[in-house]
């Protein structure tokens, strides 16, 4: 072997490492989570808040999206590795605030008729039933997902449940209608700043007392997605717990740009990554007018 002095041959064609994408402002990234995730720098923001595709949804015509695993763990592997990235990106003492979403088995049906309560239910694709589960199974994903990031070294702090007094109907007669999803607090160490006294909530005898963990806030249907968006209302606690004004807030997941909306309007700033060019475009046109930017990235 050459010692240390040895100079390194040049090798024609070594694979160059991507340019680092250093942010200089509230940015929407068009490009794939891990891709764009992994060309930013390390403890660039203070705090993620996101709502991953749900597996097994919809096919939108885009390679790479996530949702359409043929399985539930390689969908549950995907994410736990798109959340490493971001713990990478997150300060010290950064939180991620997730939401996702939940379903049942298929029973191996390949679609979901719609629903004549609820139109928007009807699925294009449906998984196989995963093994060792029974056709009509709750897949329980949300805690998958969270103990899976658990393992994966995040700190799991706190389960929330968002309570939704306008949920949609469901047509079911053999279960209670469901009216709640969750959404998970993660840390990235064991201490991390969070401000209790900004999320304060009134009290039943008068005054303000430490947020709870349910949390009722309606759904807010936006005209120009035919998709479910963020409730600025369940943004807006995460990003004012968890920042200070001028830090960084990551969605890797931005969907319609909810999160940069709240964002500028609490003076933080955004990093956004979107794979969905059309997503794209309503986020951007919904963020006119905000100081912000986007950027398309290639797969390196």
């Amino acid at each position: 072997m050459p010692d240390a002095k040895t100079p390194v041959p040049h090798v024609a064609g070594r694979i160059r490492r991507p340019e680092p994408l250093i942010p200089h402002g509230s940015t929407l990234f068009e490009g794939d989570a891990l891709t764009v995730l992994r060309r930013l720098p390390s403890g660039v923001c203070r705090c993620t808040v996101t709502s991953p595709p749900y597996w097994g949804l919809r096919d939108y015509g885009i390679g790479e999206q996530i949702g359409l695993e043929s399985t539930m763990s390689r969908f549950l592997h995907r994410l736990v590795a798109v959340f490493a990235e971001t713990r990478r990106v997150l300060a010290e003492d950064g939180t991620l605030w997730l939401n996702i979403g939940d379903g049942y088995t298929s029973g191996n049906r390949g679609y979901r008729a719609p629903d004549r309560k609820n139109p928007a239910r009807a699925m294009q694709i449906r998984p196989d039933t995963p093994e060792g589960f029974k056709p009509k199974d709750l897949l329980g994903i949300p805690w998958r997902l969270a103990f899976a990031l658990q393992a994966d070294g995040w700190y799991l702090r706190s389960d929330i449940v968002w309570y939704k007094p306008n949920a949609m109907p469901e047509s079911v007669k053999d279960r209670p209608a469901r009216s709640h999803e969750f959404l998970f607090m993660f840390t990235k160490s064991e201490k991390y700043h969070y401000d209790w006294r900004a999320v304060r909530e009134p009290a039943d005898g008068g005054g303000l007392r430490n947020r709870r963990s349910v949390w009722q806030i309606h759904t807010k249907p936006f005209a120009g997605a035919h998709f479910a968006v963020f409730p600025p209302d369940l943004i807006r606690p995460c990003i004012l717990a968890s920042t200070e004004p001028g830090d960084y807030v990551l969605d890797p997941f931005f969907g319609s740009g909810t999160v940069g909306i709240v964002c500028h309007d609490e003076n933080r700033r955004y990093l956004g990554v979107e794979l969905n060019p059309e997503y794209v475009a309503l986020a951007a046109d919904r963020l006119k007018g905000r100081d912000g930017r986007v950027i398309r990235v290639n797969e390196a």
